[in-house]
């Protein structure tokens, strides 16, 4: 998965506006007049996956395209604590004005890319896939749902307009299960598959009856998960959505659903601890 570099700048732009506002006065007494070069160090001070390369180094090219960014890990790769994740050298005042809006997209993308790891790790041996959701930062969907794709998960839908998702309300608003994927299937265009959630094995039924694709079981329990995985063989993927737990992970994955989606890979990760060490 690439992240267009227009999307990319525009977000980096908006970050590096919202940190400096009309500019770094603490840096501007210090390093009045001539410029001093500085180097340093990028260094894990936790061991997890590292994820956000690309968008480290966007940060100080917008700045000032003389700084210069070496990698010492592949992107997805793993560092240990103490490792070196890069290098860096350039004028001091824009590595200055950079380093916190970096180590921000840095830390939450690698702590995004960690936690997506140790999930798809924990189902190791199983044919099911572990999915994000819209649950991610306004305005960094893409960078999350990236961070994701490099922990090695899957992406569910990245906007509204990206596939059909018929949700409670909607089944609400249609005046049931039936009605709702009729009036999807006849106004959406035919590439698309029709996905449906269920809270019950009842609605599992009906949406089989209405020919969904994909079916979600919302908070369903294990026991009705491994029920609904017998009647949905061969008729429909389900995906397992709903108090998704890393805890729960591989019981979840044990009952034969084909998708665990976890909005907790996203909205409440834990960033990896990351600094910039200057020499």
């Amino acid at each position: 998965m690439n992240i267009p570099d227009s999307y990319l700048e525009g977000i980096i732009k908006n970050a590096l506006a919202e940190d400096l506002g009309v500019g770094d006065i603490t840096t501007g007494c210090i390093m009045a007049g001539a410029q001093k070069p500085i180097k340093g160090m990028f260094i894990a001070k936790a061991e997890g996956v590292i994820a956000g390369l690309p968008v480290l180094e966007k940060v100080f090219k917008i700045l000032d395209g003389s700084i210069a960014v070496n990698r010492k890990v592949e992107e997805g790769g793993w560092v240990s604590i103490s490792q070196v994740i890069a290098t860096i050298e350039g004028p001091a005042s824009p590595v200055l004005w950079g380093e916190r809006t970096a180590l921000n997209f840095l830390q939450r993308m690698s702590g995004i890319a960690t936690r997506t790891r140790r999930c798809v790790e924990t189902v190791s041996g199983y044919s099911v896939r572990i999915a994000d959701t819209r649950k991610t930062a306004p305005g960094l969907r893409i960078l999350d749902k990236y961070s994701v794709a490099i922990g090695g998960g899957s992406n569910h839908r990245f906007n509204l307009s990206d596939g059909v998702l018929i949700k409670d309300n909607h089944i609400k608003a249609a005046g049931g299960i039936a009605e709702a994927v009729a009036r999807v299937r006849e106004r959406a265009p035919h590439t698309l598959r029709i996905e449906i959630e269920v809270e019950d094995l009842q609605q599992l039924d009906e949406a089989l009856e209405a020919g969904a694709e994909v079916i979600m079981l919302d908070n369903m329990s294990l026991e009705d998960m491994k029920k609904a995985v017998i009647k949905a063989k061969g008729k429909a993927l389900l995906e397992a959505s709903g108090n998704v737990t890393e805890e729960r992970l591989r019981d979840i994955a044990a009952t034969g659903v084909d998708i665990i989606s976890m909005g907790a890979l996203t909205h409440s990760v834990k960033a990896l601890d990351i600094s910039l060490k200057f020499e």
